[in-house]
């Protein structure tokens, strides 16, 4: 059996402003960007070269929604971008004005540093180690 995690929604509070944080200082790709009624669209954003997993940029719908934007795991890190060159994205995300709340720092599978994204939710951006998969644990 072959299964694999195709969206992941991420509660968001306007999909123009997501859409320009992600697709411009993140350099993520518009997947797809669909009307679906007058007050819900199905946005689909993921990074450049990813094939799998996309974000689902979900605008928040209801109070409760609008409460989780930017903390939907409690504060710990929610997302995790993988990448074949850390200093280059690292480097080129600084130069976007993404904040980096944890320096870049070496450990046993490889090179990690914390970001926020545009709503605070917390990202690990890794370059693996020779090519050390963490879900091969």
């Amino acid at each position: 059996m072959k299964q694999h995690i195709a969206h992941i929604a991420l509660v968001v509070d306007d999909y123009d402003r997501a859409i320009q944080f992600y697709t411009g200082k993140l350099q993520f790709t518009l997947i797809e960007d669909t009307v679906l009624s007058e007050t819900k669209r199905w946005v689909l954003v993921s990074p450049k070269g990813s094939t799998e997993c996309c974000l689902l940029l979900a605008k928040a719908a209801n109070e409760e929604q609008k409460r989780r934007i930017g903390n939907q795991t409690g504060g710990r890190v929610f997302l995790f971008l993988y990448t074949d060159d850390f200093r280059r994205d690292y480097n080129n995300m600084q130069k976007e004005g993404i904040e980096f709340i944890r320096k870049p720092k070496i450990e046993s599978y490889g090179t990690v540093a914390v970001f926020k994204d545009l709503y605070g939710n917390l990202w690990d951006l890794i370059e693996p180690k020779n090519n050390f998969q963490i879900n091969s644990i």
